[in-house]
């Protein structure tokens, strides 16, 4: 990176009734330039160049939005989903990819539309069109895919993927029902490293073409007062994951789930859920506690009221923006807190935020997010 300062597009800015709230052609242009930095860097640290950033050039840089897959519960990137065999977590994977493909709410939260893959590969296709025609009955859509077959890591399922997501652009969700089927096989596939590598392995591809990978894996019999100790295999797992998913019940027999769920850039959850055996869904009936939140800085909460209060879009340099808040800031200050806040500002105010350089100087846009 050079001495001026950047500015990296926000490539999500989260989701309105299943649907993004910018269009697909912007979002697109800003994902291109962001894989495109991304290569760049990979290239330079491939020649030996170790690649640095101050923590000046980290406040004057808007970073862009982790893209939600389903709002508040998956986002793009690798997660495990883990649960003891026969629990039903075929069933809740099957919803989960019938909602995303359809664009439709998956219980209290939103859902951003896309084509979906699913490696069914403890299954067969019959078996799966007998699930699915119980679950949603004959309603059905072209973007939900299926795989019973597939190779494992180290012998072509990169290709297979990369070829699925060429041939299917508007991909959002893969996943592979079990990580055991798609393991590389070695005398050491049960060490810290190899469970590390493996999950970094899909992690890695996941980040390249922005898409959420979900890995179902089962837990081990041994129990624990920290449900995620339950995941089979080593701590490299979770290590190298994102964020997992771990679905229990009391007892086999009761309808009654819990679904925990951890992750490294969202809040833990607790998710009470039933079983709805004649249906088979999983239908949702409360969280544990609300998602807590870190306070918002005073200055940004100022902002957002503002532009609320005016009810328009803003538009002009940090100067002027700072002249027009109560609290005395200097411009500088002012946009490195709106640089590190811009997801907050989504968040809480549904005003999307982005500043450029012009002839000028450098300028603000705060756009007020009609729902």
């Amino acid at each position: 990176m050079n001495k001026e300062k950047k500015i990296v597009p926000i490539s999500s800015v989260g989701t309105d009734k299943g649907q993004s709230m910018y269009t697909n052609k912007s979002i697109s242009e800003s994902q291109k330039k962001s894989n495109l930095q991304a290569t760049e860097n990979l290239k330079n640290f491939e020649q030996g160049v170790l690649e640095t950033i101050t923590m000046e050039e980290l406040y004057d840089t808007v970073y862009p939005l982790k893209a939600a897959v389903v709002d508040k519960l998956i986002y793009n990137g690798t997660y495990l989903f883990v649960g003891a065999p026969k629990i039903g977590k075929s069933f809740l994977m099957a919803q989960l990819g019938y909602h995303v493909s359809m664009g439709l709410p998956l219980w209290n939260y939103q859902v951003s539309q896309g084509s979906v893959l699913y490696l069914a590969l403890e299954d067969d296709y019959s078996r799966i069109q007998k699930r699915l025609s119980r679950m949603f009955g004959m309603e059905s859509t072209p973007n939900f895919h299926f795989a019973t077959k597939s190779k494992a890591l180290n012998e072509g399922l990169e290709e297979q993927l990369t070829h699925f997501i060429n041939e299917h652009p508007d991909t959002k969700l893969i996943m592979i029902d079990t990580l055991q089927k798609v393991r590389e096989i070695n005398g050491e596939r049960y060490n810290y490293s190899n469970d590390y590598d493996i999950v970094m392995k899909l992690k890695q591809f996941s980040e390249k073409h922005n898409i959420c990978m979900l890995i179902v894996h089962h837990t081990r019999k041994l129990q624990s007062e920290d449900c995620f100790d339950m995941i089979s295999g080593t701590n490299g797992l979770l290590g190298a994951a994102d964020g997992a998913f771990i679905l229990q019940k009391t007892k086999r027999i009761d309808n009654k789930g819990i679904l925990d769920i951890v992750g490294r850039d969202q809040q833990d959850q607790k998710i009470y859920l039933e079983f709805d055996r004649e249906k088979c869904l999983w239908k949702f009936i409360k969280m544990e506690t609300e998602l807590c939140k870190e306070p918002l800085d005073p200055i940004v909460k100022m902002v957002g009221e503002m532009v609320i209060k005016n009810k328009s879009d803003w538009i002009g340099t940090a100067s002027e923006l700072a002249a027009l808040l109560p609290k005395e800031i200097s411009p500088n200050a002012l946009t490195r807190r709106l640089n590190v806040n811009a997801e907050r500002l989504l968040e809480e105010f549904n005003i999307y935020y982005e500043t450029n350089r012009n002839r000028t100087g450098r300028q603000i846009k705060l756009t007020l997010i009609k729902k």
